[in-house]
């Protein structure tokens, strides 16, 4: 008889394109992954996977039944999150996805909330960029996910929750005013994160007329690394209000500029499945981290003021 156990196997397998990779992926001994696959090829009477020394590849029949199971799967997740959304709780899991952009500085204020709420909830996290996030939740992987809206996903339903606001970050040596307009950004020298962040598209939006040369690209992956490199003179940058208290320190010799109104922001909110089984369990979480925040946000808004001052 086929097993979810074979199917889960099979679909990491085919995930990873190696019988190694995907054993550690499902924290099971290689022999035993490659046992459980060749029942299954028995089981359904067709070869599944070409083996050629190290190499290996899914035969047209693999291919097909790994998007068989990958639905049988994700309808199984579906039967568990139907159960569960008849609990008066969260759940007995979550998994949460977040931006890289957002999760160091926002998670903080409210999971302690959370933990206290629901003690018995095991919560796993999952950061990682937007686009990632996005398949994510739409193959069920992930359950929700904290990123900036808006986002190009007609099969998920979103909420926002609160709104963040962007300052320039320069060194703190450089001669600045105390405000400035966002039209100002067109002579500055951003650094822009690495391709794939959603912070770096958001600068690029709000910098449509900036002569591409202005703009400098560099491999950073965090927003760390970019301040440190801006407060040793290598340009400016833009930073979401909620990192500031994080970020920006005394001794970072960094300023914080910021902008006239209209003053240029993100808007961040939770996504979920259309969907999903898990609906109002979702929008209950996403009515509890607003609700976190909100209660967190003048503490926060006070060291953004100490910072500016």
């Amino acid at each position: 008889m086929v097993t979810l156990r074979q199917l889960r196997y099979l679909q990491a397998l085919a995930s990873h394109g190696h019988f190694g990779r995907a054993a550690r992926a499902c924290a099971v001994s290689q022999p035993a992954l490659s046992m459980q696959i060749k029942e299954l090829e028995k089981e359904l009477g067709v070869p599944l996977v070409e083996r050629a020394n190290r190499d290996m590849r899914l035969t047209p029949a693999g291919r097909e039944v790994v998007r068989r199971a990958d639905q049988i799967l994700r309808d199984v997740r579906d039967l568990k999150d139907y159960a569960s959304e008849h609990r008066e709780d969260l759940g007995p899991s979550l998994t949460l996805g977040v931006i890289p952009t957002l999760g160091p500085y926002f998670l903080p204020a409210v999971l302690p909330r959370l933990q206290r709420q629901y003690p018995d909830l095991d919560l796993r996290l999952h950061e990682t960029r937007t686009e990632s996030l996005v398949d994510g939740v739409q193959e069920g992987e992930i359950d929700a996910a904290l990123l900036a809206l808006p986002i190009d996903a007609p099969k998920l339903e979103t909420m926002a929750l609160f709104e963040d606001r962007f300052l320039l970050a320069v060194p703190q040596s450089r001669a600045m005013p105390r405000s400035m307009r966002t039209e100002d950004l067109e002579r500055e020298p951003l650094l822009l994160l690495e391709e794939g962040h959603c912070l770096r598209d958001q600068t690029l939006a709000l910098c449509s007329a900036a002569h591409p040369a202005a703009l400098r690209r560099f491999g950073a992956t965090s927003l760390t690394t970019i301040l440190q490199m801006v407060a040793s003179g290598y340009g400016s940058t833009l930073v979401p209000e909620i990192a500031v208290p994080s970020e920006i320190r005394p001794q970072s010799q960094l300023k914080l500029i910021r902008f006239k109104a209209p003053e240029p922001a993100r808007e961040i909110g939770l996504a979920w499945r259309a969907s999903s089984p898990r609906r109002r369990q979702l929008q209950k979480l996403g009515s509890f981290l607003k609700e976190s925040w909100q209660e967190n946000a003048p503490r926060a808004m006070s060291e953004t003021a100490a910072a500016l001052a």
